[in-house]
């Protein structure tokens, strides 16, 4: 079996939660293997990182470079091409930074690509059994990817579950003096963060999201009344933005906020990677959903097939009854 190394996004110091994520998909890849983390950056922040994923990887290869400080797609995957052995298998997350980066990758390493993995069989000689969704997540697609000159594979958001294990007690692996001048076409500019509007999703432990599922702008104080019985806030979708029915401030997922609840009541929400990729911290997440076969429920604790223009006045009622 190829060595299986993780990319691990992060931000102020602080590994993304899909370090661990990648960790639950690498030991499904080959459970008597530790994989390796790699991480990209500068300065104390990229130490930190580095220091914080010892307890769950049993190498973190460190590549601190001054050009990493932001992370550029362009740089990190020279870095990257310098440093990893070939015919490994690369595992990063189907984020808008991994998208950016893993395509390109998978090319200079003269390696197979396989994005949007939702679930991993394990592997059979030379091929590695994955499970893609396709057409909106109606078709679970099951794919063999030949690992025999290597593999990229970015994971979906949220789709393995992080592993309950001892701490690994892993070392740091320097490889930054591997890695000459880099340069790119490209350069950072500025980071805008999204406006707050007038309620910050990111602060309630409890959020009610409404997706295309609430049918019309009316509907959305169903969930509202759901959300002020619960002491719960109301956010959305996409969808739901674009038709203008809530502000963007309310928006959960990749081109909107990044939110850590401590339960998720996904409601009427199909369950794109980009609205779970803003969904971090592992909560648990209630699906409800007419549709039993739509995407959420592969991620969601508790999954309901149900109208939700039904279920969620009965499920108001009864949480006001108590």
């Amino acid at each position: 079996m190829p060595r299986i190394f993780a990319y691990i996004v992060h931000q102020n110091g602080v590994a993304d939660d899909s370090a661990a994520e990648l960790a639950a998909a690498a030991r499904k890849v080959d459970a008597g293997q530790s994989p390796a983390a790699v991480v990209t950056g500068w300065g104390a922040e990229c130490d930190a990182v580095c220091e914080s994923l010892r307890a769950s990887f049993g190498e973190v290869w460190k590549i601190a470079n001054e050009s990493l400080a932001y992370p550029n797609a362009e740089l990190v995957r020279k870095a990257l091409v310098s440093v990893l052995p070939a015919g490994c298998i690369v595992l990063a997350p189907h984020s808008h930074f991994g998208t950016d980066l893993s395509p390109g990758l998978s090319i200079k390493l003269n390696a197979a690509y396989v994005p949007d993995v939702v679930d991993i069989e394990g592997a059979d000689g030379a091929a590695l059994r994955l499970v893609r969704q396709e057409f909106g997540g109606q078709v679970s697609a099951h794919v063999r990817c030949d690992i025999s000159s290597g593999a990229v594979v970015t994971i979906r958001p949220g789709a393995f579950k992080p592993l309950e294990t001892a701490p690994a007690g892993g070392v740091v692996v320097d490889k930054s003096s591997t890695v000459g001048a880099l340069t790119a076409g490209r350069r950072y500019l500025e980071t805008i963060a999204p406006e707050t509007g007038d309620v910050d999703i990111t602060k309630y432990p409890v959020l009610v999201s409404i997706g295309r599922g609430i049918q019309e702008q009316e509907n959305v104080a169903i969930a509202q009344d759901l959300a002020d019985a619960l002491g719960a806030a109301v956010s959305c979708s996409r969808p739901v933005v674009d038709a203008k029915w809530m502000e963007k401030s309310r928006q959960v997922g990749s081109s909107g906020q990044t939110v850590k609840p401590k339960v998720y009541l996904a409601c009427g929400i199909s369950g794109s990677f980009q609205h779970l990729a803003g969904i971090k911290g592992n909560p648990f997440i209630v699906a409800i959903n007419k549709n039993p076969k739509a995407p959420i429920f592969r991620v969601a604790d508790v999954g309901i097939a149900a109208d939700i223009l039904e279920f969620l006045p009965e499920l108001t009622a009864k949480i006001r009854e108590r």
